[in-house]
């Protein structure tokens, strides 16, 4: 075997070792190391497809192997940017905050802050739960503004309620930029804090986020979205337990890199701005659909600093459907790339530094990446139907460049992003959304910006289904993919042939019909439940219920999942009818008391508890939303589950079918789900009634 042979596979033994350790305790050298070996990597792969990989049999031939350089070529190296942004030293913010609290704390500073809740048609009860958790913030010196773009009067009432002053705008113009303006008017407060209606802080936000702004040169905090909900990628294909959203890379891989660069990306909620900054800037910028991303590098480019605390301390609502979950993302992609045409943009914007101009750069040109992928979905198609194989393989390079820069990713992708995503996972929304996206950036390159678009939250109970929209791309890509290996398959059986390029066909051909085939099921929404957010916490609990005869009795109860509306037990024993619920006591809310609904059966097994809605009961109810939602470190920071076993999980779920109605639950804890049949070392004493009283 050849030095060029072993000595990639000889490489490969450093991400592995590596792995070992997190990224975020290992020392700065060990990343960079680690950056070059990819880069390296990548270039002589590169080199090899640039000097002695193309088809250039015929002129189709030719056309098409350029144009699978390209989309390869483009793809490699816009994936080689991020990891130079990465060379840099980062951190997540919270060493910073820390200390930063510490020291505002012993100032005697305390600013004034107005808190803007933007809102357009949201159901009232998702806004209320917002306001209510704004209401509860722990810092005293604040102002809760609701900025109404729906104009009705049950969301005057509610701010009302909540003590929140209230706005409306009849002409609503340039969308949520536009009312933000209209917005900051109305109070005076030195810093301002913004949340979208759906989101829900925990009540120490503003003591977290606030010291980072005694340095007078600091405009903005920008902390992570995160969501109590699965999106539909990982609710449709019943992965919640194996995937993380594509969110989770973002917050705690792209922001902190894009930190060491002072680069921080605005994401328009969840945010403190000192006010004189924002005034400093004439406000947010109204002629870009996406107004956060472009007032935050304008307030970069005037010398102020935007800083980023890597901690979630709010939570929202994900996109319930696959249509809004694609909108969604076609809106932002429209956005940024509109911005590219602005002079606040970063190619045109003035003050930004050459790192900032980058990075900012960066997140526009991910957007591309959707063409090229779209490409590679589509060669594949040339070796069957064509008859053309638009790359020339031999074993050397396969084994000496192909399989050493793939395996080098696999190994490295989680280890980089601190565990935030898998190498192959993590693409799987790319799937579904590769035509309404390359057709969104094609769109945006010839001028045509997609309108601001409010991603619906709460869809009607009994909704369900594929939109044809998704489903018409995915299904003609399924055809021609069939077709495509019904071709190879007859060329390898009738001509016994055994050439690379057949056979690269079959495997190629194989991998995107089977991608196709998870998209597709993907996109297919169950038809909708409770729309309460429920929560995957494993807790202890004592159920309190009464007989038929009036004794009183007291049950374990384990506790797998909670919501407003109620919780979700594991019944040790059957409570049909004539008994009657008291309340349930949760130990881990210092033995805290709910009243329940009397009047549930409740038969062995998961079952559903309701909490009582009698006056009498709302005290405890508030209180238990409250910890429910705004509690301390309530959010926590999960790791992808190692990828042999999340694509084990992914398999059985195409073959197996998915349970419905299902509650859809994201695990609260850090493990892997248990084993088939191991539920845990919870007790088992409560089979029966424990005691009566």
């Amino acid at each position: 075997m050849t030095a060029e042979l072993w000595l990639p596979w000889l490489a490969l033994l450093w991400p592995l070792w590596l792995s070992r350790r997190p990224e975020a305790r290992c020392p700065l050298w060990m990343r960079r190391s680690l950056l070059m070996l990819l880069g390296l990597l990548s270039l002589s792969y590169l080199h090899w497809r640039v000097t002695d990989s193309l088809n250039l049999s015929s002129a189709l031939a030719a056309a098409l192997s350029v144009l699978l350089l390209l989309a390869e070529g483009w793809l490699l190296l816009s994936g080689l940017l991020p990891l130079l942004l990465a060379w840099r030293r980062f951190s997540d913010g919270r060493p910073e905050a820390d200390a930063a609290q510490a020291q505002w704390q012993a100032s005697s500073w305390r600013p004034t802050v107005d808190v803007l809740i933007p809102t357009c048609g949201e159901p009232l009860p998702v806004l209320e739960r917002c306001l209510r958790a704004c209401s509860q913030l722990s810092y005293p010196h604040k102002q809760l503004w609701v900025l109404d773009d729906g104009g009705r009067a049950e969301v005057a009432e509610l701010a009302a309620h909540y003590g929140a002053g209230y706005q409306h705008r009849p002409q609503r113009s340039h969308a949520k930029a536009g009312n933000l303006n209209a917005g900051l008017p109305l109070g005076s407060g030195e810093l301002v804090a913004v949340f979208d209606a759906d989101f829900v802080p925990q009540q120490h936000f503003l003591e977290r986020t606030i010291g980072l702004l005694l340095d007078p040169q600091v405009a903005l905090v920008q902390t992570p979205q995160h969501f109590f909900n699965a999106d539909p990628v990982m609710r449709n294909l019943a992965m919640e337990a194996w995937l993380l959203p594509d969110e989770e890379s973002f917050y705690r891989w792209i922001e902190p890199v894009r930190s060491g660069w002072d680069a921080v990306v605005c994401a328009g909620t969840s945010f403190l701005v000192r006010r004189a900054a924002l005034e400093d800037v004439g406000g947010f910028v109204e002629q870009a659909i996406s107004e956060d991303l472009v007032t935050g590098m304008v307030l970069a480019s005037r010398g102020w600093k935007l800083r980023y605390l890597g901690e979630k301390l709010s939570a929202g609502l994900a996109a319930e459907t696959m249509l809004d979950f694609v909108r969604q993302r076609q809106r932002w992609a429209s956005g940024t790339l509109q911005a590219l045409r602005l002079r606040q943009g970063p190619l045109r914007l003035r003050g930004l530094r050459w790192g900032q101009r980058l990075a900012y750069l960066e997140g526009a040109l991910h957007w591309f990446n959707t063409v090229p992928r779209l490409l590679l979905l589509l060669m594949p198609l040339c070796i069957g139907l064509l008859g053309i194989s638009p790359i020339r393989l031999t074993t050397t390079a396969v084994l000496g460049l192909l399989a050493p820069l793939w395996i080098a990713l696999l190994l490295s992708t989680g280890w980089l992003n601190r565990g935030s995503r898998h190498a192959l996972l993590a693409d799987l929304p790319g799937w579904a959304l590769a035509v309404p996206l390359a057709a969104t950036v094609l769109a945006s390159l010839w001028g045509r910006v997609q309108p601001f678009r409010i991603t619906p939250k709460h869809r009607e109970q009994g909704q369900g289904g594929i939109a044809p929209v998704l489903a018409l791309p995915l299904l003609v890509l399924l055809g021609l993919n069939g077709l495509n290996l019904f071709w190879i398959l007859r060329s390898l059986a009738s001509n016994g042939s055994s050439s690379a390029g057949a056979w690269l066909g079959f495997l190629w051909g194989s991998l995107t019909l089977l991608g196709l085939l998870v998209a597709l099921r993907a996109c297919h929404d169950p038809a909708a439940g409770d729309p309460t957010p429920w929560l995957a916490l494993a807790l202890p609990a004592t159920l309190h219920a009464r007989d038929p005869q009036g004794q009183l009795h007291h049950c374990l109860a384990p506790i797998e999942a909670l919501s407003e509306r109620g919780a979700w037990l594991r019944s040790p024993t059957d409570l049909g009818e004539g008994w009657s619920l008291e309340c349930l006591q949760i130990h881990a809310l210092n033995g805290m008391e709910l009243p329940l609904e009397p009047h549930q059966s409740l038969p062995t097994g998961n079952r559903l508890l309701l909490w009582s809605t009698r006056e009498a009961a709302k005290p405890a109810r508030e209180r238990f939303i409250q910890w429910l939602y705004s509690r301390p470190q309530g959010w926590p920071e999960r790791q992808a589950p190692p990828e042999w076993r999340a694509l084990g999980a992914l398999l059985a779920r195409l073959i197996r079918p998915t349970p419905v109605p299902r509650l859809s639950l994201v695990p609260q804890q850090l493990e892997h789900p248990p084993a088939r049949g191991k539920r845990g070392s919870e007790s088992r004493s409560g089979k029966s009634p424990a005691s009566a009283s």
